[in-house]
């Protein structure tokens, strides 16, 4: 057995899996491709100023305080409901209940989004594994990609004995079949791939990102985001990325949507093309046709040396209040849906 260190990689590509990657039209030149030109590559001269802005410029990157998160409320949760319901956990963790279904989105509840570093990034909240006790069982995890702040290995863990299925990014398979995942209770997902469920539909969306959890592994697994729609809401995850055309090209083709969680934070300017400043966030959502939307991979730990770990949400309100765009606001843990809108700054 693997130590804990090791396995936290995840698993190494098979010729097997790389011959399903090949037949993907998104895989060119030995890798995953982006759908427009995206620069990875931060400069061997910058890297020095970089590690040493993210290890120094600490005043207002994390809370002075523990970020509490409302208890779960599992009666509430299970309730027959004809409309979705959510609980926001900080970061992109998501709970869902859609269509009398229980949905996990990239459930990175784990307390340090850099297990394999020297030195740890702690999250904003504590003893967060113990929320999945309360959970109820789950019918589907899905998971964008396979970054350490969206595939956490102490969470998979746990949830494992409850959890039936698993939806995930082309490439993110071979990460959770290493950790003991039985390899039928998981379906990868390329761009535009959708599942029916019933009465749900859900799809792949592009986005404009990259993947990684080594150093040889770079863009040998995909990202994305989920599109959920069932015959009364059309609900959309936008997933981590830069923007770029693809937020018009989702809204045309599966827009309009009721509302959407939108990547908004830990952004920089040393890596722009592969995360969304709060303004663009807010006009991707516009692109994508959203009606309404709420800020999401922040409020869970400090990934980025150029803003507090509260700034996302600020500069997401202002750019929407100058775009006149309905946004919400909801505290952790706190159950809602779509049409509940909650504009308290809790974080002050």
């Amino acid at each position: 057995m693997p130590s804990k260190l090791l396995q936290q990689f995840g698993g190494k590509i098979t010729p097997q899996d790389k011959a399903r990657y090949e037949r993907s039209p998104n895989w060119k030149d030995g890798q995953f491709q982006n759908l427009e030109p995206t620069s990875l590559n931060t400069s061997l001269f910058k890297l020095p100023s970089i590690i040493y802005k993210q290890l120094t410029q600490k005043e207002g990157k994390e809370p002075t305080q523990p970020l509490p998160i409302l208890p779960f409320d599992k009666a509430a949760f299970l309730a027959p409901n004809d409309q979705a319901t959510f609980i926001w956990y900080g970061h992109s963790a998501v709970l869902l209940r859609i269509d009398r279904k229980t949905i996990l989105i990239d459930p990175m509840l784990g307390s340090n989004t850099t297990p394999i570093a020297p030195m740890p990034t702690k999250r904003f909240s504590e003893n967060t594994l113990a929320l999945i006790d309360d959970f109820p069982e789950i019918d589907l995890i899905l998971l964008t990609h396979d970054h350490y702040d969206h595939l956490d290995y102490d969470s998979i863990q746990k949830l494992k004995p409850k959890t039936k299925q698993y939806l995930v990014a082309l490439g993110v398979k071979r990460h959770l079949v290493s950790w003991g995942i039985e390899e039928d209770m998981i379906t990868e997902m390329d761009w535009w791939n959708d599942i029916r469920l019933d009465n749900l539909q859900i799809t792949f969306t592009p986005t404009r990102h990259f993947s990684g959890r080594g150093v040889t592994d770079r863009l040998k697994s995909f990202w994305g985001g989920w599109a959920f729609k069932t015959p009364s809401e059309n609900i959309w995850f936008s997933g981590d990325g830069g923007y770029g055309e693809h937020f018009k090209t989702i809204g045309q083709k599966l827009g309009p949507f009721d509302f959407a969680f939108m990547e908004c934070g830990q952004y920089n300017d040393d890596w722009k093309p592969i995360h969304m400043f709060p303004d663009e966030a807010v006009q991707a959502a516009q692109d994508a046709r959203a009606k309404k939307a709420m800020p999401v991979h922040w409020a869970g730990f400090s990934l980025s040396y150029q803003h507090t770990w509260y700034e996302p949400a600020e500069s997401f309100v202002k750019a929407a209040k100058e775009q006149e765009f309905t946004y919400t606001l909801p505290p952790l843990g706190k159950l809602f849906q779509i049409n509940d809108t909650f504009l308290k700054k809790w974080w002050l």
